[in-house]
């Protein structure tokens, strides 16, 4: 056998790995586990929206929430594993490809690398908060942080400027991929009923809409800081949802987007019963 027969037979091994019925599986967990932030973060937006601002409505306050819980600490470890299975799948996709007509292609591979450092953070943060540690503070600190460091390199107003705008778009490509329902393609909507595929374009589509709506938000605030070169005009996950109640439809809006926040950790669990892996 030549070295080129090894090589393609190795190629071959790989990818059957990257499909296997355990990466499979850890990306269904990983779906769920992102359901249960999503849907943490979205009752605790709701209960801001209802005069109740103790906890922070990001990531770090959903894990809190969560550590409340009578198996809080089994739950947290759960979740965190389950992060690191989304992150192996989106390592894999990067590596094989993703299922689908055009999962090879190396725009969606670059994005399933993307995909796989976030949630690599992600899972990193959320075992670090199971295992004792305090963490970096909340997600307000750490865009204000981030955006002091960046704003002091050669350059750095115009690098924080055309990352906020990046945000910006990236929360109008969320928002407008939701509104097309392009999620139908990752569904195996074959084996849906009728019930179920209306389902998951409710929850889908509301979802998508407000989690788009914050990382525009999001993005704005990042904008600002670089154009007035004020680091503390950046904003986290909590403060841009805080931002929602200051516009002119007051709390009501910023119950609308927490609620849609909310239908967003729901559509994730019926992701991990139907999304093609």
């Amino acid at each position: 056998m030549n070295a080129q027969t090894l090589a393609a037979s190795g190629r071959s091994s790989a990818r059957r790995a990257a499909n296997s019925k355990a990466v499979g599986i850890g990306a269904r967990w990983g779906l769920a586990a992102r359901g249960v932030l999503y849907l943490l973060i979205g009752v605790l937006a709701l209960q801001i929206a209802f005069g109740d601002s103790g906890e922070q409505a990001d990531r770090g306050g959903a894990l809190a929430e969560l550590a409340k819980q009578p198996a809080g600490p089994v739950m947290l470890w759960a979740v965190g594993i389950g992060l690191i299975g989304m992150a192996l799948w989106r390592l894999s996709e990067a590596l094989f490809g993703a299922a689908g007509e055009d999962g090879r292609k190396a725009g969606k591979r670059a994005l399933s690398g993307a995909r796989f450092v976030f949630y690599a953070f992600v899972a990193y943060s959320v075992l670090s908060f199971a295992a004792g540690e305090s963490g970096s503070g909340s997600s307000d600190q750490q865009s204000q942080d981030v955006t002091a460091r960046a704003l002091e390199l050669p350059g750095g107003q115009w690098i924080v400027g055309l990352a906020g705008l990046g945000i910006i778009g990236a929360g109008l490509w969320i928002a407008v991929r939701a509104a097309l329902r392009k999620f139908h393609k990752h569904l195996k909507r074959g084996e849906m009923s009728r019930k179920a595929k209306r389902f998951t374009d409710v929850t889908g589509v509301g979802g998508g809409l407000a989690r788009g709506a914050v990382f525009a938000m999001i993005g704005f605030f990042v904008a600002r800081a670089a154009l007035e070169y004020e680091p503390d005009k950046a904003k986290g996950f909590d403060d841009a949802l805080r931002a929602f109640a200051d516009t002119p439809a007051g709390p009501w809006l910023l119950a609308l987007v927490a609620a849609g926040l909310a239908l967003f950790g729901v559509f994730s669990f019926a992701m991990a019963r139907w999304r093609k892996v």
